[in-house]
């Protein structure tokens, strides 16, 4: 059956798109290559954890979005758009595998006048050096001219219910104008406001900007928070003081480390920097580095804690709060929870975890246990961690119960226990 849209992976990016799209009445097919997505939205259930709740999933079929393993369905639609995933490899490069896979079914079924969006986060040049001659070659079309080719990466947060697709600018840019347009009269239907970017890459690396203003931001803030604990000064007051300015600043807080879909970018180390000049990000690294950093000084002051109240950390009990990357989610992309787990497991502590949204958690492939009572369980623990601060928290009442509690986001009340 013909579609108006093909929404191309079916992971944090694709389903909400997906949602967004059969909620403006746009007739939508999600593919993925991968089964387990299809099974699980068949029976009613996300297939991602953090993204769309059952209700929403039900809704989006009921509303006529028809998932699928079957890549003959991209034959048949007018748009197709692409979120498949982009992780970084060991190497630190971003991964295009998954995209490759996905351009190559999408060319062999690829018609005339079909409009091709990437929504990936993907290197400056991808959309233009990677996924445009995928496409030409396996279609024997040309894009610009007989088929429609732009990028417009996602600005997607997910759990976040006030700022949605509706209400995000997105950013487009084209291989054509007439590409550009192409796009941006395809999700005028679902935003408020389009904004056009000269090209392909400009609105690659407006990702890549964002991303990495974020994480810089990040670790300028997670220095600060080891100097002022080491000067003995309240960074949380400090930044509270400081997001009074008006102009010239905006606050970022410090944490146990940085998680999340969007990985910083440093353009020296991408596939095809070779085609274009300039030199490496070097903040950008440093700023990495800085972050990647942080699981390791949250384990120096649990033990530094554990050793002041005459405990070692081997045979300790560590109850970690929150698990996941961002608060009020299921999302545990890259959160540093599973690390600092590692870690204190390594030196011979005794490991459990709460989190509301995440029932079953595992570290090196062996189950965590989950405590029942979070009073019960912080009481029982020598040391109990906050790494993220979902709203059930009660965390007042948390420090009274907690025998000793370290908080890596300063949420508690001042003075209630320890912080980062």
């Amino acid at each position: 059956m013909p579609a108006d849209l093909a929404v191309i992976g079916l992971g944090h990016l694709g389903l909400p798109l997906a949602q967004a799209a059969v909620t403006a009445g746009i007739d939508t097919v999600g593919y993925d290559p991968d089964p387990r997505p299809y099974a699980e939205l068949g029976a009613g259930r996300s297939p991602v954890e953090g993204t769309l709740t059952a209700s929403e999933i039900r809704r989006m079929l009921s509303g006529g979005f028809r998932p699928t393993t079957d890549a003959a369905e991209l034959g048949r639609i007018r748009t197709a758009v692409i979120c498949s995933p982009t992780p970084l490899g060991p190497d630190r490069t971003v991964d295009l595998t998954a995209l490759g896979d996905a351009a190559r079914a999408l060319a062999a079924r690829l018609r005339p006048h079909t409009t091709v969006l990437l929504e990936s986060a993907v290197p400056p040049g991808t959309t233009e050096t990677f996924l445009r001659p995928l496409l030409e070659e396996g279609s024997g079309l040309l894009a610009g001219r007989d088929f429609h080719l732009a990028c417009s990466p996602s600005r997607l947060d997910p759990g976040n219910r006030g700022h949605t697709l509706a209400n995000t600018p997105k950013v487009i840019g084209g291989l054509t104008p007439a590409c550009t347009e192409s796009a941006a009269a395809f999700y005028g239907r679902l935003t408020d406001k389009v904004v056009r970017a000269r090209g392909p890459r400009e609105a690659e690396m407006t990702k890549v900007l964002e991303t990495n203003f974020r994480h810089v931001n990040i670790a300028l803030v997670n220095e600060m928070a080891v100097l002022c604990h080491d000067l003995g000064v309240d960074l949380w007051d400090v930044i509270r003081c400081a997001e009074t300015k008006p102009f010239g600043f905006q606050p970022f807080r410090p944490g146990p480390g940085v998680g999340g879909h969007g990985v910083p970018v440093d353009p020296g180390c991408l596939p095809y920097s070779t085609r274009t000049p300039g030199h490496p990000l070097r903040m950008v690294s440093l700023a990495q580095e800085i972050n990647d950093r942080m699981p390791s000084y949250v384990i120096q002051r649990c033990a530094t804690l554990l050793n002041e109240h005459g405990k070692s950390v081997r045979g300790a009990r560590v109850l970690l709060l929150g698990v996941t990357y961002k608060p009020d989610t299921a999302d545990q992309e890259a959160a540093p929870a599973r690390e600092i787990a590692t870690r204190l497991m390594d030196m011979g502590a005794q490991i459990g975890y709460h989190d509301p949204h995440v029932l079953d958690w595992r570290v090196r492939e062996r189950p965590v246990p989950r405590a029942d009572s979070l009073y019960e369980a912080a009481a029982a623990a020598d040391l109990t961690v906050l790494l993220q601060q979902h709203r059930t928290y009660d965390l007042q009442g948390l420090a009274v119960k907690a025998q000793l509690l370290l908080d890596t986001r300063g949420a508690t009340p001042a003075g209630a226990a320890h912080r980062l």
